[in-house]
This record gives structure tokens, sequence and C-alpha cells, in this order.
């Protein structure tokens, strides 16, 4: 079952995501589409939020969840245009957290970096039940966090062009999409086949007259591209 909360129309990139696409074959109903409009603020954002989400985990019932925090969401985002502040965010975190299942959180969407560094520091004091200063303290980076060097941003300022109504038309359509699960066909967690697991190599203990074909070889290596530090890095360069 997939969830996704998210910027919806105008040509808006991916294009993908209406609240009718709702998944094919023996998965349809099993992905739930939530398209916004533009200045969604925090109250909205966090009661659709946990609306939609609340019905999920009790009608599909998952044993684990994974949440992607995605802070393109955030108010002033080089890319998005939503409202949310940090913490409105950081709400749909708490609410997911009070499941008490299973919980794998990771990062996602955000380009305006000093926000998503503020916003993913806050929702991991979240989930470790550990309030942090709004003051951030010294460090190497504070530069990237002038002149104020605080972890909460300010609400923006986009209209909010989702009304009452376009929310709670979505609403309703999600919860009559999620009814639908009860004669769809379950869908059965399969062991992952063994092809999948790729073995630690000891390389002293390799044969060395041994040829090791290709395929092997490429697992092993580390693309040139994958990490790395210096001119080319894309946050190198920052104009103050």
């Amino acid at each position: 079952m997939t969830v996704s909360f998210h910027k919806f129309g105008d040509m808006f990139f991916p294009g993908t995501g209406d609240v009718k696409d709702i998944g094919e074959r023996e998965g349809k109903y099993y992905a739930i589409n939530v398209p916004l409009k533009d200045g969604i603020d925090d109250n909205s954002f966090t009661r659709l939020f946990k609306i939609i989400i609340s019905k999920v985990v009790e009608m599909y019932q998952p044993g684990a969840i994974v949440l992607q925090c995605g802070a393109d969401s955030l108010a002033g985002d080089r890319l998005g245009c939503f409202n949310l502040s940090i913490d409105g965010h950081a709400e749909c975190v708490k609410i997911v957290k009070k499941f008490n299942l299973p919980l794998l959180v990771t990062g996602g969407g955000g380009y305006t970096k000093e926000n998503v560094a503020r916003c993913w520091t806050v929702e991991t004091g979240v989930l470790l039940d550990t309030e942090l200063p709004n003051e951030i303290p010294e460090n190497e980076y504070i530069k990237y966090f002038a002149p104020d060097c605080l972890l909460n941003i300010p609400n923006g300022h986009i209209e909010n062009l989702n009304s009452k109504s376009y929310l709670k038309t979505i609403t309703m359509q999600v919860l009559e999409n999620l009814r639908s699960i009860q004669h769809a066909p379950g869908v059965q967690m399969q062991e992952v086949p063994p092809d999948f697991y790729i073995p630690d190599f000891d390389e002293d203990e390799q044969n060395a007259d041994e040829r090791m074909d290709q395929h092997t070889q490429d697992k092993q290596i580390q693309r040139d591209d994958e990490y790395y530090d210096g001119d080319n890095d894309n946050d190198h360069n920052m104009d103050m």
C-alpha cells in the first residue's frame, strides 16, 4: 500500500498522482494519491493527513510503515509551493509514530538545503522523544543558517487554493477507494528471492587463479560519482 500527499495539476512534474490513480490489476486500490493545490497550510494538511493515514492503518493493517519525509512541502522551498512550517511537517511524523508500528523514516525531496537540514533535525528529535532548543548551536555549518540561526521557519504566504469543499471531496474519494480493498485480492508478503542476496567477499580468501565473472565484479564496484568531496560537489559553493 502506498500513500502520497503531493502537489498536482498546472503541469507540475511529474504530472501523475491524481486521486483517480489507484493502481492496476492485483494492485488496484493499493495506491492512494492525495492531490493538493498550491498554498496548503499546517492546519489543512495535518488534518487531512491524520484522517487519511488513520483510515489506511485501520483498513490495511500494515505490519510496518516506511515514512518518507519529503521537505519540498516546506514554506520557502525553491521548487515547492506549499506553506508548511517545520512544526506542521513534524506533526505528521508524530501522528505516524503514535501508531506504535515498526517504522522506518527516510528523507526525500527538498531544495532549500538549510531548511531540509532544519526539518530533518527536528523530526529526528520527534522520533527520539527529544525536544530541541530553537537556537542552533555553533558548528562548522552555522553560516548556512544565518542571520537568525534558528530551527523554526515562518509559515509561507502563498494563497491557499485548497478550499474546504475541495479537501472534503478528495477525502471522501480516498475513503471510498479504501473501502474497496475489503474486496480486492490481498497482497501476501513474499520471501526475497536468493538472487537478491549479495554476499560479503573476503579478498584474502579468494582464489587468485579463479576467474570472477563480470556480473560478480560489477557488484563490488563503487561508482566514481557515488560519493565525492571537492569542486564538483553541487553544494560546495554557496552565495551568501
